[in-house]
């Protein structure tokens, strides 16, 4: 009787090996489908952006869409809120993968990149917008430095913004000394 009970107990440790490396993944040839993730992160293009990050094209049912709103604060300085729909921002210390709807916006002036964003909000100082009209934009990017993409295009909006200021005046412009030693007056920009 004790035979039969070793047996049994081999038979039924064999077959908890056997289904639980089953459960857990074995690596085997047929498990890339199960790491999948569950929503596709796209496909990547040859295009790439201004710093030369690639775009992750993603269908347009499935992308991430971003607008952008600039106020202007009382102290001279621009309130950006972005709205996000099909995306969520991630935190710091995420891992550098493309997840689909998910990563961090770049906020751009004039072309310029001024911040990496992690939320909806920022403040933009007013020493960075000299007087005169420009664009902000901001774009969506994947945690693994992709741009994300519809129809070969990046997602991303842009807002027009105004700064205006006090017109320097003789008294506040600075003088340079010009040709023959006469002041000459300096063009501040």
């Amino acid at each position: 009787m004790s035979w039969t009970r070793g047996v049994l107990t081999v038979l039924a440790v064999c077959v908890l090996l056997l289904t639980g490396s089953v459960g857990c993944g074995s690596g085997g040839a047929g498990e890339p489908e199960a790491r999948a993730s569950a929503t596709p992160a796209g496909r990547l293009l040859d295009t790439t952006d201004e710093e030369g990050r690639r775009y992750r094209e993603v269908d347009g049912a499935q992308a991430p869409e971003v607008g952008i709103e600039v106020q202007p604060e009382s102290d001279d300085g621009w309130d950006v809120r972005l709205t996000v729909r099909g995306f969520r921002f991630s935190p710091p210390g995420t891992e550098a993968k493309a997840v689909a709807g998910r990563g961090v916006a770049h906020l751009f002036l004039d072309g310029d990149l001024v911040t990496r964003l992690r939320g909806p909000e920022h403040r933009l100082a007013a020493g960075l917008v000299p007087r005169g009209t420009h664009q902000v934009t901001v774009r969506l990017y994947a945690d693994d430095g992709t741009v994300w993409a519809v129809d070969g295009e990046p997602v991303e909006s842009t807002a027009d913004i105004t700064a205006s200021g006090t017109e320097p005046t003789e008294a506040t412009e600075p003088e340079k000394i010009g040709e023959q030693g006469r002041p000459a007056r300096a063009v501040v920009r």
